[in-house]
């Protein structure tokens, strides 16, 4: 006996409609990348240059921002792109100013860059 639409049970229509329409597909950072973002954020918190943040995952691209103070705009843009990973890379650091100051393939290498520089005592 075959069964058609109508005759299937209709709960099982419902969780098969349930699954075919998930989120849309998003970028996102990974457990590994974000404790390595969040690793960088509370160094900078703890030596009180940094206060707050946000991420914002969005369709092309995973967005980390830094700001000094909740009420003013990023400090820095922490930016995951997976459209440049065969060109200049995914990852990217980007100013308030909006200038890129550095990109590449991997995130440590890309964080170096506004990561606290070790002081000589």
């Amino acid at each position: 006996m075959n069964l058609t639409p109508e005759d299937a049970d209709p709960s099982e229509n419902r969780a098969a409609a349930r699954n075919t329409a998930a989120a849309p597909n998003r970028v996102t950072f990974d457990r590994l990348e974000l404790n390595r973002i969040l690793n960088l954020y509370g160094r900078m918190v703890a030596n009180g240059e940094w206060r707050d943040y946000s991420i914002d995952f969005l369709r092309d691209r995973a967005v980390f921002s830094v700001f000094r103070r909740a009420s003013e705009v990023p400090l820095y843009r922490i930016e995951k792109d997976p459209r440049l990973a065969r060109k200049q890379g995914m990852y990217s650091v980007i100013s308030a100013t909006g200038l890129i100051l550095r990109r590449g393939h991997e995130l440590e290498r890309v964080l170096l860059v506004i990561a606290p520089k070790p002081a000589l005592v």
